[in-house]
């Protein structure tokens, strides 16, 4: 069966996966969704048996449908390598009663690697495809973790360029030191002075002004996004939810069928969204537990169908998280509309004039899927030292804010199903934060002291995308202010104002 995407805006635009991919956005700053989500129709025994390879081919030949057998797993093979640092790729770690998906082991220690790595592969196939001979320009906006994922997916690839927006003051030292040092002629990286939500508005605005898209193609060039709000950036989260369960039936841990709880630390709502679609293909997922930090904007929407971004930001311990228009939400309430591209629609025109919308009660009825709660920041620092000193398991800030939400539920519920918890950062990601929260005696300690120090606590080597940047040289020093991204991309690629 064919699968083509729609646009969550406009019911008259559908393409296939390739064209949805290669746009990134759709048009009048709709999403590209799938218009059937598959079944996975592979008994769990066989699933069992596959590597995470085999995995990703199962669950990506169901959604990219106008991709061959060889171009799809071509993709695959030169995504999820030897940049890896276990050939498991996404290991699970049991550790106080749930079972940490760690998905960090990539080039750049955090979950974003997971989709990152193959996103540049089928955004090329996807061109070839459909005869593209525009530059493709990737251009994004990070919270942290997808820019130097995307920075590293697409440095120095033939007929790219890659533009990441990043808040000046906004991400972990750690984070902000792998992007600015960043190599490659074909990649720019600028601060600006602003939050995410900022830098993603800036971005999403670049992509609907349509006197840029025309002097980008009298130029050779064309946008693309590697913003989770990309249909390639999705689709591959959705495999490892489908991959742990794999692992765990193969372990004996659970049976076949058995139902598992899954818990993710949410910010852009991409990831937490992808196990909603790992759920809807029939992965036996129960509930999903929905993590927030301080900016609980999706807390407060589960809990009162009111979802409004017209409050304090605040910048957190869990910097990845620190967002208040969750993009990857508006593909959730296009299915709850009944899939009614003019109801979503005039929800996100009352986000973008008054700042919030509220959904109907029919459609609260269909999120009884989904819990959400949060964790403030002494409850985040709870989580990693009672974890480590529990256990001498080690978890960053995110993963923490996950782990203190997983035990207000089973608080809660009494809920104690087997549970999955994506661990989306590694903690030398984050070390300082982690590092104080354990014993704060370390306070005094430069960063790549306490780099050595928590690899010696946890009993962890030091990960190699660590190791490279301790002496590397600041490539990008770029800087401006939200107005001003329009002209920076256009310098970057010498269009004439």
């Amino acid at each position: 069966m064919d699968i083509l995407y729609t646009n969550t805006r406009d019911a008259s635009e559908t393409v296939p996966a390739s064209q949805a991919i290669l746009n990134g956005l759709a048009k009048n700053g709709g999403l590209y969704v799938p218009t059937v989500i598959p079944k996975l129709d592979i008994p769990v025994e066989e699933l069992a048996k596959m590597t995470y390879q085999e995995t990703a081919y199962a669950v990506m030949s169901r959604f990219f449908t106008d991709f061959t057998e060889e171009e799809l797993k071509t993709c695959i093979d030169r995504a999820y390598d030897a940049k890896f640092d276990t050939p498991e790729i996404a290991p699970l770690v049991y550790a106080d009663g749930a079972y940490y998906l760690e998905l960090f082991h990539g080039a750049t220690i955090a979950f974003k690697d997971m989709a990152l790595s193959i996103l540049p592969h089928l955004l090329i196939t996807s061109a070839r495809k459909n005869h593209v001979t525009n530059d493709i320009v990737i251009l994004t906006a990070t919270s942290g973790d997808t820019g130097k994922a995307a920075l590293a997916g697409f440095a120095d690839v033939e007929g790219t360029k890659i533009i990441v927006f990043y808040p000046k003051n906004g991400v972990s030292p750690i984070q902000e030191k792998q992007m600015v040092t960043q190599k490659g002629d074909n990649t720019l990286v600028v601060g600006i002075h602003g939050n995410f939500d900022q830098a993603q508005t800036g971005v999403k605005q670049m992509f609907s002004d349509p006197e840029l898209k025309a002097e980008l193609d009298a130029a050779g060039y064309q946008f693309s996004s590697a913003n989770s709000i990309n249909i390639g950036r999705l689709v591959p989260q959705i495999v490892y939810y489908v991959y742990a369960y794999a692992r765990l039936v193969e372990s004996g841990e659970i049976e076949a069928g058995e139902t598992i709880n899954v818990v993710v630390p949410t910010g852009n709502f991409g990831n937490i969204l992808a196990a909603f679609y790992a759920k809807n293909m029939g992965l036996p997922i129960e509930t999903l537990i929905c993590a927030s930090n301080e900016n609980k904007v999706l807390y407060d929407f589960f809990s009162t169908g009111v979802y409004d971004k017209n409050r304090e930001f605040k910048l957190t311990s869990s910097p990845s998280m620190d967002i208040l228009i969750s993009s990857n939400l508006e593909r959730l309430i296009y299915r709850i509309a009944g899939e009614d591209a003019g109801k979503n629609a005039e929800l996100m025109r009352q986000l973008s004039s008054e700042g919030k919308y509220e959904i109907t009660p029919e459609m609260r009825e269909q999120l009884s899927t989904f819990y959400g709660n949060f964790a403030d920041e002494s409850e985040t620092a709870a989580a990693i030292r009672k974890l480590y000193e529990d256990t001498g398991y080690v978890i960053d800030t995110h993963t923490a804010v996950a782990s203190a939400v997983y035990q207000k539920y089973v608080t809660e519920t009494g809920d104690h199903k087997k549970t999955v918890i994506a661990s989306t950062a590694s903690p030398f990601k984050f070390t300082r934060s982690v590092m104080n929260a354990i014993d704060e005696s370390h306070d005094a300690m430069g960063d790549f002291e306490l780099v050595d120090e928590l690899s010696r606590l946890a009993n962890v080597k030091v990960p190699r995308a660590i190791e490279e940047i301790r002496s590397a040289a600041v490539l990008h020093d770029t800087v401006c202010d939200t107005d001003e991204m329009e002209a920076v991309v256009k310098r970057f690629l010498r269009i004439r104002e």
